[in-house]
């Protein structure tokens, strides 16, 4: 075991940290387009694009998935 410790593990750890630096440095080599951050889409069109109806959730658990209404009173 204490081979392992002694030259196993700090091999793995040098090669996952050798391969995720490969990785990140791969993106020099990337033409400018692929190497921007990816886009954020508007949060307004996202919302928009959820309607009142989520998959046909049981009334049960409505409340937990949409939240509770503004007006309590509108729900007696």
């Amino acid at each position: 075991m204490a081979i392992f410790r002694q030259y196993i593990a700090p091999l793995i750890v040098v090669l996952v940290f050798l391969v995720a630096l490969l990785a990140v440095s791969a993106r020099i080599f990337l033409p400018n387009d692929m190497a921007a951050p990816a886009p954020v889409e508007e949060v307004g069109f996202v919302i928009n694009a959820l309607s009142d109806e989520v998959a046909g959730i049981p009334s049960s658990l409505e409340t937990l998935v949409k939240g509770l209404p503004l007006d309590p009173a509108a729900q007696l």
